[in-house]
């Protein structure tokens, strides 16, 4: 624009200066082409004062993007420190509810036993009472006390009332077995009568823990969860120191579950994570809670 307005100044001198005379008019030209170099540098000058403010403004403004950007970057960061922290801190405190819960769970455990163990004593002492009370036998006319060969009325073979109940007590192992196989085979009505039997009879064995988890695995394939919890309680309760105790723990969130008792369930599957964390049962109860969007980290 300032280029133009010397152009049309200079063309305007020059019309003018062709009405007038030659001596004159040089003169004229010399003054005007003084006066638009003059013009000239004035123009160079505003120009380079401009290109300067230019770059002074260019790179003000890079240092205000960079600074931005080295912000946006800072605070992402700090973001992340943030979030990373808040999830260390909800893990940390994750797992020592699991602890605490893991330690409840073991004082009732404990308490349970010592019930168990009280009852025992109460039943023994109960038993020694009636034995006490009873009067002496009566001796048998023809019998020597004491005497080899003493036989009891009934004849040969026969025994006492106590033994003869105790000798209708179906064998532990082979009873416990027979109930495994029949289960494999889907014979559940059949292993279920043999795994009563086992509890029944042998209700301070281990083995009586693992029949009520075949209980409670029984009525979990039959969809009757309610069973299924009360028998996986059971083991968790009375046994939870057997081999099947995860198994009863894990199935028992999944019953819960199946039950829509959603906490429950979650809760029984993170308390099998703390205790049994390296087994298969503790990797499926994971694979569960993540496949229904529960988060679940450890330290």
């Amino acid at each position: 624009m300032i280029r133009k307005a010397v152009l049309t100044v200079a063309l305007a001198a020059m019309l003018a200066a062709s009405s007038t005379p030659a001596h004159a008019v040089a003169k004229e030209i010399v003054e005007l082409q003084t006066q638009v170099q003059q013009l000239l540098n004035m123009v160079q000058m505003i120009q380079s004062t401009l290109d300067t403010k230019f770059g002074v403004l260019q790179h003000l403004s890079e240092q205000t993007a960079d600074s931005a950007n080295k912000m946006s970057v800072a605070v992402t960061n700090l973001q992340k420190q943030i979030d990373s922290q808040t999830q260390a801190a909800n893990a940390r405190t994750e797992t020592v509810s699991g602890q605490v819960q893991a330690l409840n769970d073991s004082v009732d455990e404990l308490k349970t036993r010592i019930a168990k163990l009280d009852k025992t004593i109460q039943d023994l002492q109960t038993q020694i009472q009636q034995l006490q009370s009873q009067p002496a036998p009566a001796a048998i006319p023809g019998v020597i006390p004491g005497a080899s060969g003493t036989q009891l009325p009934g004849g040969p073979g026969s025994a006492l009332p106590g033994a003869a109940q105790n000798a209708q007590a179906p064998p532990l192992e082979a009873t416990y077995q027979a109930g495994v196989r029949d289960f494999t085979a889907g014979r559940y009505a059949v292993a279920s009568g043999e795994f009563q039997d086992v509890v029944h009879y042998y209700p301070l064995d281990d083995l009586c823990g693992s029949a009520k988890f075949y209980l409670g695995e029984i009525a979990y394939q039959q969809q009757n969860y309610n069973e299924a919890v009360n028998n996986y309680n059971a083991v968790l309760e009375g046994f939870s120191g057997i081999a099947k105790a995860p198994a009863a723990q894990l199935h028992k969130g999944y019953s819960l579950l199946s039950m829509n008792k959603r906490d429950a369930g979650i809760k029984e599957l993170r308390t099998l994570i703390q205790r049994h964390p390296q087994t298969p049962e503790a990797r499926a109860a994971r694979t569960k809670l993540n496949g229904m969007g529960v988060k679940f980290t450890t330290n």
